[in-house]
């Protein structure tokens, strides 16, 4: 695990070199993609970058990635790759993004990361430990979710994929409810300055990359409705003290 996190962190490293300059640029060639999403020159590039890596260094590996499909997604190990997790944020010039690694054993996540190339925030996880730049880190305690923080991508994406009311109800209980999202919300989180971080829509390459990091940070992740995150599409992350809690006024 010690070899695959190091090379994470070389993948991270090395795609934030190539998104850096892209930042506030007119050069990153804003477009959008069938699906209605916006992709950009930086995110085409970045996964480009870290396929070409994995497949040098792990040849036998798999990769499942946001612009470029899947390779051997049936291998013992599979990359999965979010090159820029909140293009959106990324196109507008702003900060809250970053660059999701997974890797994956027989399905399940064992190694993930959040790179934000401009705040230079680089984030391991191994499902046990939690780091941010090296030092470890544990989500804060939050016995009572009217002392909460609570943190999503887009709240307009609730009501078409998950009960709206419940939902909202639960937004009018928080202390403090932001749309500081995409991977940062989950950063947040890890570093103890969020106490709840939830989507109700995720594709894999957007959820399976922060399974060890969320873990490690010793917070519960699952479903938004309290499933195994690994197979889910939807995601709550919380300390245990009220995970349970969210998860039924969820319900």
């Amino acid at each position: 695990m010690k070899e695959f996190l190091e090379f994470t962190e070389h993948l991270a490293k090395l795609s934030g070199e190539l998104i850096r300059p892209y930042f506030r640029s007119d050069s990153m060639d804003v477009q959008k993609k069938d699906d209605r999403t916006i992709v950009t020159r930086a995110d085409r590039e970045a996964e480009e970058l870290m396929r070409t890596e994995i497949e040098r260094a792990y040849p036998e590996h798999g990769i499942i990635g946001e612009e470029f499909g899947n390779t051997r997604a049936d291998a013992e190990y599979v990359w999965v790759l979010d090159p820029i997790d909140g293009t959106i944020s990324f196109a507008a010039g702003v900060p809250l993004f970053g660059t999701l690694i997974g890797l994956l054993k027989n399905g399940q996540p064992v190694a993930g990361c959040i790179h934000q190339p401009i705040l230079d925030i680089l984030c391991l996880g191994d499902n046990e430990n939690t780091t941010v730049n090296g030092e470890r880190r544990q989500i804060r305690p939050c016995s009572q979710i009217p002392d909460a923080t609570m943190l999503i991508t887009d709240p307009g994406l609730v009501e078409p994929h998950q009960n709206y009311t419940s939902f909202e109800n639960l937004r009018r209980e928080v202390d403090t409810f932001r749309t500081w999202g995409d991977c940062f919300a989950y950063l947040q989180l890890v570093t103890g300055r969020a106490d709840i971080a939830m989507d109700p829509i995720m594709n894999p390459w957007d959820l399976l990359p922060l399974v060890p990091v969320v873990r490690g940070a010793g917070a519960v992740f699952t479903g938004w409705d309290g499933s195994d995150v690994t197979n889910a599409t939807s995601c709550v992350a919380a300390g245990a003290e009220i995970h349970a809690e969210v998860i039924a006024k969820l319900r």
